[in-house]
């Protein structure tokens, strides 16, 4: 089936759902390619501080802990897989082969990212996860092209998607938009409760969620309070507090931290230290600000 066919021969509801899903899919991998931040360690985009965030509170977060050191690679794939689902999608190129990859990568977004959004429903992975089901039910249901022809137009066709991608990621390189400054001291803005006081004694730490959805720990003792980020600047793997050696640690590639001298490193494949996060006390709560 060609490509005008295939439009003609689908009702107006799955022509509707074939474009949206296709066209949202292109778009999601063109703001990925497109953010400088996405694939650079030490941003508050990179895929590594976000896997990093999901891997605290996902019911898959042995899973995202397991794979973290690979974030880059990661990234380039989930990049590249969204431009060929979104280009197959529309171009009718094993068409149910590409609604099952789409309802598999909303499947593990939502278990990765949003699993813990209440209501459930508030979570736009969960309805692209059913979306994309749907889309497949039907096409899996009409036997057509189901299977990838190996022959030469097969060929040139997945040749087509593959390329499509690789372009796609390349131009958007090219015209990396720019971080906005005010956009993002808009989204910091406000303080963000941690803790009671009262729940954390001094010589104890907390790990927390900070307001830029990156794993944090926080610190008390009888000076005062601190916090950092809990993201690794080496490959974006999350550091935890070893009350023994009193250092934060790094379990992908040992990189080691002294939070009690502006989390400097102490020894590791990184000479950056950790992102400072400013706490506060504010009357009985420990506060982000």
């Amino acid at each position: 089936m060609n490509l005008k066919t295939s439009w003609r021969n689908q009702l107006w509801p799955l022509r509707i759902l074939r474009a949206w899903l296709g066209f949202t899919w292109i778009y999601a991998g063109w703001d990925k390619a497109s953010d400088p931040g996405f694939l650079t360690s030490g941003s508050p985009t990179f895929i590594g501080t976000q896997l990093s965030a999901f891997a605290t509170n996902s019911p898959i977060g042995f899973a995202i802990s397991g794979v973290l050191e690979n974030a880059t690679q990661i990234g380039i794939f989930v990049m590249l897989a969204e431009f060929a689902i979104g280009a197959a999608t529309l171009l009718w190129i094993a068409p149910t082969w590409a609604a099952m990859g789409g309802f598999v990568m909303s499947l593990t977004l939502w278990l990765a990212s949003s699993w813990q959004v209440k209501p459930y429903f508030l979570a736009s992975n969960s309805a692209y996860t059913i979306l994309w089901l749907t889309y497949f039910l039907f096409l899996y249901g009409s036997r057509r092209n189901s299977k990838v022809s190996v022959d030469r137009r097969g060929f040139l066709r997945v040749s087509t998607v593959v390329t499509i991608a690789v372009v796609g990621a390349v131009v958007g390189k090219l015209f990396s938009r720019t971080t906005s400054a005010t956009a993002s001291t808009g989204a910091e803005a406000g303080s963000k409760k941690i803790i009671e006081g009262v729940a954390i004694k001094v010589g104890e730490t907390h790990n927390f969620i900070s307001k830029a959805g990156t794993p944090a720990v926080l610190f008390r003792t009888k000076t005062g309070v601190f916090a950092y980020s809990a993201v690794c600047t080496h490959e974006g793997c999350t550091v935890a507090f070893n009350s023994a050696s009193k250092n934060l640690q790094c379990g992908c590639h040992g990189a080691v931290f002294d939070p009690f001298d502006g989390a400097k490193v102490v020894t590791g494949p990184t000479n950056q230290p950790l992102a400072k996060i400013k706490v506060a006390t504010e009357g009985a709560w420990i506060v982000e600000s």
